[in-house]
């Protein structure tokens, strides 16, 4: 296992996959540093292509599935046998930065190009997989690539979800796909033998404790949901207050016995109210219709069960004579990897000398969805003051390469046993 990883330190480029970062955040550069790349955006499909051409120089084979997501292979010396699959997504929030995400595909894709030039024979295929659609900014749910592949969600039942512009998942993937043509279709929910997720932490932990590698050991639970008001409009001049349907006050109230209901002295709960849209947005009438979106997440499933069946009720008490209707858009229970396969990282970590620690992640992952198919873990490496879903995020160049390095030793242990 040493040797595996020392071989693989030494294969791994690390201005190559910081050059690939900086490439790959041209498209969709924003002026403060940033990237706007939602899912299957005109930005997301040059993305995919310029991947895909990165892999077509090298030989390897790309293919992509109904949802859009793509695969990169090198094939392995057993032909037949499940594939060990890493990744992430290129996709991002509207202000979003260049290393979520992005650094899961590209320190896979670098471990990959590594693994292929040192000449290593692995018993399984390598392949790389850009995930759909992980942000949910634009489309929701998200994860939505993970969760098709791993059967959780369907593709023909998302079809029809739209955008705020009110375009449909149906039809910006299949631009996405036209992209991305010609590559071979393949099915979703092929078997996989492992999978394994590099990304930065988006927290402060691993830089605050001068720590390189963070060995995730879980993510915590997440669950969302659109809350619609429907009151009634009204001249601001003249209906007497007594009498009003204000959908904006109710909603205001709303989320401030929802932020009672969420407190918590220990600071582990995350509450969010992520968008709040308000109509007919006209100063001298009273709002008729509020929507809003709710973020809820927490390691212990008792908790979530316990808080957000609470959710409806405190909206409904709090509807001031508005009609409104609370709908869950997601939910996913907490995640814990599999005590052997954090212990494979750990341990390639500490044959490469790189200071490393358990973590438990507070951020929603593709690996979320991946852990109920097969043996599944995380790698994080450190973000500049833990900031992410931001145009200042920033990774240092070594940091990405050293979490590369234990990336491409995990991926040939695992894809020789």
């Amino acid at each position: 296992m040493h040797s595996t990883a020392v071989a693989m330190a030494t294969a791994i480029d690390a201005q190559r996959l910081w050059q690939r970062h900086m490439a790959m955040a041209e498209i969709g550069a924003t002026p403060k540093g940033g990237v706007n790349r939602q899912a299957f955006s005109p930005e997301d499909g040059r993305a995919r292509q310029l991947l895909i051409s990165w892999a077509q120089a090298l030989g390897f084979v790309v293919s992509i599935d109904d949802i859009a997501n793509v695969f990169i292979r090198r094939p392995g010396s057993d032909a037949n046998a499940a594939p060990i699959l890493t990744g992430s997504h290129l996709d991002s929030q509207p202000t979003g930065g260049k290393f979520d995400g992005a650094y899961g595909v590209l320190a896979g894709f670098e471990a990959l190009q590594a693994i292929h030039q040192a000449g290593v024979t692995t018993k399984r295929p390598l392949e790389v997989v850009v995930w759909s659609n992980e942000e949910g900014c634009r489309f929701q749910p998200g994860c939505m690539g993970s969760a098709v592949f791993t059967g959780k969600l369907q593709v023909h039942d998302l079809l029809a979800v739209t955008d705020k512009d009110s375009i449909t998942v149906d039809a910006a993937l299949q631009a996405t796909l036209h992209c991305t043509a010609p590559l071979p279709r393949r099915s979703p929910g092929f078997p996989v033998a492992a999978y394994i997720e590099a990304h930065i932490e988006q927290g402060p932990i691993l830089e605050a404790t001068g720590t390189t590698i963070g060995v995730v050991t879980g993510i915590q639970g997440m669950h969302r949901y659109t809350v619609e008001v429907l009151g009634e409009e009204a001249h601001a001049g003249t209906a007497p207050l007594q009498t009003r349907k204000d959908a904006l006050k109710a909603a205001a109230a709303m989320v401030g016995a929802l932020e009672e209901l969420m407190a918590d002295d220990t600071d582990t709960v995350r509450f969010t109210i992520g968008r709040f849209e308000v109509s007919p947005g006209s100063p001298n009438t009273v709002p008729s219709r509020v929507f809003f979106t709710i973020d809820f997440r927490h390691p212990d499933q008792t908790v979530i069960d316990q808080l957000t069946s609470q959710i409806a009720p405190v909206c409904r008490t709090h509807a001031r004579g508005c009609e409104v209707m609370v709908r869950q858009i997601s939910a996913a229970s907490p995640t814990h990897f599999a005590p052997a396969f954090i212990d494979t990282i750990r341990q390639h970590a500490a044959a490469l000398a790189l200071p490393h620690m358990d973590i438990f992640s507070g951020a929603g992952h593709d690996a979320m969805h991946l852990a109920d198919v097969c043996p599944t873990g995380m790698i994080f490496v450190p973000c500049d003051k833990g900031v992410s879903h931001n145009e200042a995020e920033h990774a240092r160049p070594d940091d990405l390469a050293a979490g590369a390095r234990v990336l491409a030793a995990c991926l040939v242990d695992l894809a020789n046993r």
